[in-house]
């Protein structure tokens, strides 16, 4: 397949990125199959050897050149018949217990007269799954030679219970996704023996096999933060890795409902899409785009547009202060000032700079969340919320060298992560808000290689890079920074360790500030101090692409592990600059498949070197159809948003609208008040959380608390 220099125009103001390709033929050979009535499943390979399933139960290897070496099966003679693998997580989010407990990982035992119905190869985990046509799932490992070595590839055990239909592997989580005939979608966690983390279904919307059927495709997005579900009889559904329900296809009829949902024949069902079941589906290759085929439905493909949450991972900055969902051409961000509701903004980027820079790559806001920075495929666009303008690049030219692979905020200094093409080199480049241009650029910073994580708190960068050494900078800015003045930023590295562990990669580390009051030392933008040591912080947080959240010891690169199967954190402590920020007592928050987790300090002179220096509240559950997109900490709640449809009769398909909701984390905060008697505290809490405007219903309910624990 060779590529030439012709673009393919499709319609719209988007470029494709596409080009049109040439196709030889270089090898046609018959494959000396045994018999003639054999089916082929599908073919994986790695760069030398490809194998076959056929059905016949066998694998058949055939290399690059066209040499063929002929049919195999799998052994089974090495495995115990006792052997069976525990779950090691709770099963959350999980089915009625009687269909969980069949769900369990056992030994391999698969009929020689099974076809093969599906191979699914992992290159980076040298895992070869094989799929059967009777439900069995083997995984195989594969030698670090690859699939060549046909002797090397070792049945290992079989997953689930014999009622697979098919796979998919998350690659940076680790996780395998399996369908089942009952409708049911599990999780197993392949760092851990393929042990069941969770499953996932409809049951708890009321919907059984016998309204879906059973599960015909799973497909995770590019970054393999959710995964689509599509059904044989009925719909699609995706899912976060946590397994909160982002988005359905199917009506909602109301939780545990015990009526039937199944749909009459005599009921206008023509507004619900893949009505007749979903047979293929597909992610686009930035995660904004799901497309999917009916069942049985071959005339048309269904396009469904995503917008996705500024994750804490990655290069980006992220804000907590304002909520922003980001789609290929525009952001939806949450409105939440002087008003009794949180509302939906749907902000269009500029035509004239994603008609050549689509789609939308990167986000950040800055932190008091009244500036945006955006970056698609070439260069920044920044957005003043309060005078509602765009701030360009004034010369094309200099738009297009830049390749932002990341952004963060510097007080009023936006900070790109740079990817140079001519010498594959990554930098980081320092604009003022109020201009972006050359002439204004305040500091080109040269970086050693291509940044895994980054984070920024005050005047302080960090950089990570593979595979675990970590950079911090101090930022210096001499002069005013204004258009009348011409500034000088200078960095200078205050701090390198390089970290030796066997632990996956960090998703994302962000800075731990000292939980101590003091004066701002950005003082707008940057300050000029030299009061330093002071102020740098010593600790981040480390979250890993597997879920772990750990806390790192900047000063003897010692890592405590805190828990495990956390989706997103948040740092709040030193974050805010709202004077009334009713969770400036809270350490950080987390996220996963057991709702939010508020960690706090624990009291004593040096609150984090005591053995059990945080306590965390395990009270704010998981929300199976909320996802949380950061917080207010003048509020004290999370913002989520969940998925709503709305119907028009002047359309075919129905409306799907993200939805913002708020939830209330002040019960969690004064009980952590009360546990440490501080009862006036609580009261002030309690009086300045009722005159908010997102919770002035919640005063009784917090009332109560407090009069609960006899504070009069």
């Amino acid at each position: 397949v060779q590529f030439t220099e012709r673009k393919v125009q499709i319609g719209g103001k988007q470029p494709s990125g596409l080009f049109l390709a040439t196709i030889t033929r270089v090898l046609n050979e018959q494959v000396p199959f045994d018999g003639n009535d054999l089916a082929v499943s599908n073919i994986v390979c790695d760069n030398k050897q490809m194998l076959l399933g056929l059905s016949d139960g066998s694998l058949y290897s055939i290399s690059w050149k066209g040499e063929f070496y002929g049919a195999f099966g799998l052994d089974s003679s090495q495995h115990n018949d006792s052997e069976v693998t525990s779950l090691s997580h709770s099963l959350a989010n999980s089915i009625a217990s009687g269909e969980a407990e069949r769900a369990f990982a056992s030994n391999y035992r698969v009929s020689k007269k099974s076809a093969i119905a599906q191979l699914e190869f992992c290159v980076s985990m040298r895992l070869l799954l094989v799929l059967y046509s009777d439900g069995q799932l083997v995984s195989c490992s594969v030698s670090k030679k690859g699939l060549k070595p046909v002797e090397s590839i070792k049945a290992e055990k079989s997953l689930g219970n014999g009622d697979a239909v098919c796979t998919s592997i998350a690659g940076d989580q680790l996780i395998l996704a399996v369908g089942t005939r009952r409708g049911v979608v599990e999780l197993f966690d392949l760092a851990d023996s393929g042990s069941l983390i969770r499953t996932v279904s409809l049951y708890d919307w009321g919907y059984t096999m016998e309204d879906t059927g059973s599960v015909s495709c799973i497909s995770w997005t590019p970054d393999n933060s959710a995964f689509a579900v599509g059904w044989k009889l009925r719909g699609l559904t995706v899912w976060s890795v946590s397994g909160c329900r982002l988005m359905s296809t199917i009506r909602q009829i109301g939780l545990s409902s015990a009526s039937s949902p199944v749909v009459k024949p005599n009921q206008d069902c023509k507004y619900e899409p893949l009505m007749g079941g979903t047979s293929l589906m597909q992610w686009d290759d930035y995660g904004y785009r799901l497309y999917a085929i009916e069942e049985g439905s071959l005339e048309r493909i269904l396009a469904f547009s995503f917008g996705k949450c500024c994750l804490s991972r990655g290069v980006s900055g992220m804000t907590y202060v304002r909520q922003v969902i980001y789609g290929e051409d525009r952001l939806l961000v949450v409105q939440s000032e002087d008003t009794d509701e949180l509302k939906m903004l749907h902000l269009n980027l500029p035509v004239s700079y994603i008609s050549q820079n689509w789609p939308v790559q990167h986000v950040a806001a800055s932190k008091d969340g009244m500036y945006l920075a955006v970056a698609g495929l070439h260069g920044l666009i920044l957005y003043d919320i309060r005078q509602k303008k765009w701030r360009v690049f004034g010369d094309i030219s200099q738009e297009q060298k830049i390749q932002c692979k990341g952004l963060l905020w510097l007080g009023k200094i936006v900070v790109v992560c740079n990817y140079i093409d001519s010498s594959n080199m990554y930098e980081l480049l320092f604009y003022p808000r109020y201009h972006l241009d050359q002439s204004s650029l305040l500091c080109r910073k040269p970086l050693l290689a291509k940044p895994m994580v980054m984070d920024v708190y005050e005047d302080y960068i960090l950089v990570t890079y593979r595979p675990f050494d970590v950079h911090i900078f101090h930022v210096k800015l001499f002069g005013e920074l204004s258009p009348t003045s011409t500034p000088d930023l200078q960095l200078s590295t205050v701090r390198e360790l390089s970290i030796m562990t066997a632990k996956s990669h960090p998703a994302a580390m962000r800075f731990i500030p000292d939980q101590i009051p003091r004066d701002s030392a950005l003082d707008n933008h940057i300050s000029s101090s030299s009061d330093l040591l002071a102020r740098e912080p010593a600790r981040c947080l480390i979250l890993r692409a597997n879920g772990e959240l750990s806390l790192l010891d900047l000063d003897d690169g010692r890592e405590r592990e805190l828990t495990n199967s956390v989706e997103l954190f948040w740092v709040t402590c030193g974050q805010s600059e709202e004077k009334t920020n009713l969770i400036e007592d809270v350490s950080w928050l987390d996220y996963g498949y057991r709702g939010m987790q508020v960690w706090y300090p624990s009291p004593g002179v040096d609150s984090f070197k005591q053995e059990d220096f945080l306590q965390l509240d395990p009270d704010l559950e998981f929300d199976r159809e909320v996802y949380p997109l950061g917080l207010l900490p003048n509020a004290g709640v999370v913002v989520g948003v969940s998925q709503r449809m709305s119907f028009s009769a002047c359309t075919e398909f129905p409306c799907f609208e993200p939805t913002p909701q708020a939830q209330t984390i002040l019960h969690c905060l004064l009980r952590h008040l009360l546990q440490r008697n501080k009862s006036e505290e609580a009261l002030r809490l309690a009086q300045i959380s009722a005159e908010k405007p997102h919770f002035s219903h919640c005063l009784e309910w917090l009332l109560f608390t407090v009069f609960d624990a006899e504070i009069s």
